[in-house]
């Protein structure tokens, strides 16, 4: 019979890891002796090496006692469920660690490909680097919560960039950042931005997130609390497109 230091050291494991397979029900803990010692057998060491060996594997505790019950072709099964979370955790940790080279290479918040040459061309059409550091910001969020609509919708901005007249009163919604809340070029833009909405869309729907998503609003919330122009810019637009 064996204590448990002995069983440890039989085993290549501690007397915590022991303690640890008791707990969870791995390993059968038995009564002890009259000097008040636990005395394991040969079976125990057996069935502590099976473990050990499980858990060097890879298959997590939670996860051992049902390949110890399994025979056959639920064992084969049993690991192939396992493998599957194996690869599943080593994807999530490759792109992990792919996030964290990032943050070395100082690129706190990377953007996606196309957002990157979407904020190169604003710059190439005279944008300023306050308005493109804003876009930078907002697509993340935009990639973050609707990653599949994402794309179409920075398509949808693109073209509306290519376009010499739509163009025109973004880059005047951009300068108009720094005027005066109450300056009449603010009511002239508006006008012009709920004319050209209409006649791009009409009557029907804008491009949109979801009928319950909260990021159109937080997009809104965030482009007006950088400047008094731009938030009452938004509240002459808005009751323009309700009248």
């Amino acid at each position: 019979m064996l204590t448990i230091g002995q069983l440890a050291r039989y085993a290549g494991v501690s007397t915590k890891t022991i303690r640890v397979y008791h707990d969870k029900g791995l390993l059968p803990e038995p009564e002890r002796d009259a000097s008040g010692y636990r005395r394991y057998d040969a079976g125990d060491a057996i069935e502590l090496v099976k473990i050990r060996t499980l858990a060097e594997a890879g298959v997590p505790l939670a996860r051992i006692r049902e390949l110890r019950a399994a025979t056959g072709d639920g064992m084969r099964q049993a690991l192939r469920r396992i493998d599957a979370d194996l690869s599943a955790r080593i994807r999530d940790l490759r792109a992990t660690r792919e996030r964290l080279r990032q943050l070395a290479d100082g690129r706190l918040l990377a953007v996606p490909a196309e957002v990157a040459r979407h904020l190169d061309r604003l710059r190439d059409h005279g944008f300023s680097e306050r308005w493109v550091a804003l876009q930078h910001d907002l697509w993340i969020l935009v990639f973050a919560a609707h990653p599949a609509a994402a794309s179409t919708l920075l398509r949808e901005q693109a073209e509306i960039v290519a376009e010499s007249g739509t163009r025109r009163i973004a880059l005047d919604y951009d300068q108009a950042h720094d005027l005066p809340p109450h300056d009449p070029r603010i009511d002239d833009l508006a006008r012009r931005i709920v004319e050209a909405t209409r006649a791009r869309y009409g009557a029907g729907a804008l491009p949109g997130y979801g009928a319950d998503s909260a990021i159109p609003a937080l997009i809104q919330r965030a482009v007006n609390a950088s400047s008094p122009a731009w938030r009452r810019l938004d509240t002459l637009i808005r009751a323009q497109l309700r009248a």
